[in-house]
């Protein structure tokens, strides 16, 4: 698990500069931590450098799906599964050669793919084992937090504090007060017991 150091706080320069280059107005409530000399928590956040701006984590989401409204992951269940169901398998290729070249135009049509599924997010924190925080800075959802656990299940869901009743996306203040564990649905990452 990579924690983030503390950096320094934002200037509202700083800030505005970050905006107009990445096409975004982040959320107020993030606005203003970002500019906390003692934030409450670390979190990865925006640092200019010379290829432009980088939140510090092992991945970003690029630069030109920032400014794209974050995508409900209801939005793309479909379009995900058709996906899934047109990777090339080597029994239908008429040899090897064929598979090989299939496969890796879907793959790079899949890391594309995948790569939408995060535009309007940058990541909070990383919590080990490929899961991160997000945060949706743009469209409908901005403000909301999330869980990247497509490491392991292929999901990105919301972090809440009432999964038993709408599931309503925690805000990044509400979030603020909790560890991203907590707010994950009860029972999520727990394997299924085993059949005798």
């Amino acid at each position: 698990m990579h924690h983030p150091s503390l950096p320094a706080p934002l200037t509202e320069a700083e800030l505005a500069m970050a905006e107009h280059e990445l096409g975004v107005s982040f959320p107020a409530a993030y606005r203003a931590y970002l500019q906390e000399p003692q934030p409450a928590k670390r979190v990865f956040q925006p640092c200019r450098k010379e290829w432009g701006w980088d939140w510090g984590a092992d991945r970003d989401t690029p630069a030109e799906l920032l400014a794209l409204p974050f995508p409900h992951p209801d939005s793309y269940l479909i379009a995900n599964a058709e996906l899934d169901a047109r990777e090339p398998r080597l029994e239908e290729c008429v040899d090897e050669q064929a598979y090989t070249e299939a496969w890796q135009a879907w793959d790079q049509e899949y890391e594309v793919f995948q790569d939408h599924k995060t535009a309007g997010a940058v990541i909070l924190q990383d919590n080990g084992c490929g899961f991160y925080t997000l945060l949706a800075v743009t469209g409908p959802l901005a403000g909301t937090v999330w869980w990247d656990g497509r490491a392991t299940c292929d999901l990105i869901i919301s972090l809440s504090l009432d999964h038993a009743g709408s599931a309503r996306p925690a805000t990044f203040s509400e979030w603020l007060r909790h560890d991203s564990w907590e707010l994950l649905p009860p029972g999520w990452g727990q394997s299924p017991p085993s059949t005798p």
